[in-house]
């Protein structure tokens, strides 16, 4: 009962997100507050994602929604068993990965600090993946 509260939770989250970042790849990322979603060095974005690069991370994380579901029972899945399995703690890896960071521009240990995207990395993005990571982890092995 418990997985299948958390696999329902990450899904929605991740959902949520390549749903948010469909809406960047349409919509573009040069809106006011643009600074929040990429890192900046001097003043500047560290790089300039495409709308190409926004429906790859959508597409990555429905997919990584898709494993953990799958994986917390929530829907059948046409792959072979254990795949689920594999798929959900890759995510959770990943996830986590993302939340110890590059140890430069993301993550809990980044070197750049003051820029709107750092503070916001610090206080929602690398928590979110952390937790992320670790409840697919959990899932993963349940």
């Amino acid at each position: 009962m418990l997985v299948a509260i958390a696999s329902a939770a990450v899904t929605s989250i991740l959902f949520a997100l390549a749903l948010v970042h469909v809406y960047w790849g349409v919509a573009g990322t040069s809106q006011d507050g643009s600074s929040a979603m990429v890192p900046s060095i001097d003043g500047k974005p560290a790089f300039r994602p495409t709308s190409a690069d926004c429906y790859l991370v959508a597409a990555a994380l429905a997919i990584a929604g898709f494993l953990v579901s799958a994986q917390g029972g929530a829907i059948p899945s046409p792959l072979p068993p254990g795949w689920n399995r594999v798929g959900a703690a890759g995510v959770g890896i990943v996830f986590v990965a993302r939340a110890i960071g590059d140890f430069r521009l993301a993550g809990f240990f980044k070197k750049v600090h003051g820029t709107s995207f750092a503070r916001w990395d610090t206080w929602l993005f690398s928590p979110l993946c952390l937790v992320l990571g670790v409840m697919s982890l959990w899932i993963a092995a349940a």
